[in-house]
């Protein structure tokens, strides 16, 4: 029943821009905003979604593990379907699309998460990737009552947690591990995932620390783009090339590099910068958008943002989870997923205002002129 990953799974494909979906599992998608029209979470409204990436081949639907929102007047993400649930039920109603889910690492026991992605590896027929996340939100882990380590502790961690699920995923022999953090007696996992050696590892990274982790386990790198595509354009190459260096000259692996980007679509340039001022600017939860910021300056995540950046990393979070904005045009929504491909990324996660209408829109007109431009190939 075992069957090479690349043949099976869309996000090892050759396509030479792949794409995907994000936080669809969640209350507003990807917004913090009082905009009509968001994604109110239901079963049939993600599977609506599902649905459409299926139809258009996209390679990744990325849920996200999140256990409580962020308050505010709309407490975006609050409401929301477990990732691990979440994936099977979509693995079950889908045929082509490639399908996470995502495990907290801090909270998901090792042999648990192995386990339940080997279902979904089955389910899928081979379409499964894990996303794996050390844990940042510190009023989740606490909800849990689990220890919330520091920035390098969880990393430490994690790696441990790294070592048993892959030993399970491919060891056929019980097997003891004695770790500063786990203890496994007579480890053991049948049936195996659908996928050898095992199921693809993605993970976000962005300090020093995190980079090394992800260069050294995972295969698909989830990293945030700054800054405006034309000004920035070598910066990214730089960053994305740096990745692939890290992964083959440390580490002797290959890896995948993805970013998130927002699409804001109309039939002029300015409707749609118009349409960003308000639902941001206007109907956006700022303070839903501060509590999230605070949780990311928390000591214990061990990152500095200046004072000046707060109100920046607010509109980033409400505007689309600082996915980086394609605003414009259907041609300058293509222009600038071409221009993301060019400097070296492997696949861009999409989200939308208005997750739905702005999904189907995007099948019926701006696909197509992504499919001409030779994108959606395989190499």
């Amino acid at each position: 029943m075992r069957k090479d990953r690349r043949e099976t799974n869309p996000a090892l494909s050759t396509r030479k821009l792949k794409l995907g979906t994000f936080q669809t599992n969640l209350d507003s998608g990807c917004v913090m905003s009082e905009l009509d029209g968001k994604l109110e979470i239901s079963w049939p409204n993600t599977l609506t979604l599902a649905k459409l990436a299926d139809e258009m081949e996209f390679e990744a639907l990325v849920p996200v593990a999140r256990w409580r929102g962020f308050g505010g007047a709309t407490n975006p993400q609050g409401p929301g379907f477990e990732a691990f649930a979440w994936a099977a039920g979509i693995s079950a109603s889908t045929e082509k699309c490639g399908v996470l889910s995502t495990a907290h690492a801090s909270l998901n026991h090792p042999i648990m998460a192995a386990k339940q992605s080997a279902v979904i590896d089955h389910i899928s027929n081979g379409r499964h990737t894990l996303n794996v996340v050390t844990g940042w939100n510190q009023p989740e882990i606490d909800m849990f009552g689990a220890p919330m380590r520091p920035h390098a502790e969880r990393y430490e961690a994690t790696e441990e947690w790294m070592q048993i699920v892959k030993r399970l995923w491919t060891e056929d022999e019980d097997f003891d591990f004695d770790g500063k953090y786990y203890r496994i007696k007579k480890g053991y996992l049948q049936p195996k995932p659908i996928q050898k050696p095992h199921p693809p590892i993605m993970n976000a990274a962005s300090s020093e620390r995190g980079r090394h982790f992800a260069a050294k386990y995972c295969d698909l790198v989830y990293t945030v783009v700054r800054g405006g595509l034309d000004r920035a354009f070598e910066d990214w190459k730089a960053h994305i090339a740096a990745y692939h260096k890290l992964a083959r000259e440390e580490y002797g692996r290959e890896v995948r590099v993805w970013t998130l980007a927002n699409i804001i679509q109309a039939e002029t340039e300015k409707e749609a910068r118009d349409f960003y001022d308000y639902y941001v600017k206007e109907k956006g939860d700022w303070q839903a958008a501060l509590n999230a910021v605070e949780t990311f300056m928390l000591d214990v995540n061990a990152r500095n943002i200046p004072a000046d950046r707060v109100k920046f990393m607010q509109e980033g979070l409400i505007s689309g989870w600082n996915g980086y904005n394609l605003i414009g045009t259907k041609e300058q929504i293509v222009d600038g997923l071409a221009a993301l491909s060019r400097t070296g990324l492997d696949g861009v996660i999409l989200c939308w205002p208005r997750f739905e209408a702005g999904m189907r829109e995007f099948r019926d007109v701006t696909y197509p002129l992504l499919v001409q431009t030779g994108l959606r190939d395989f190499s």
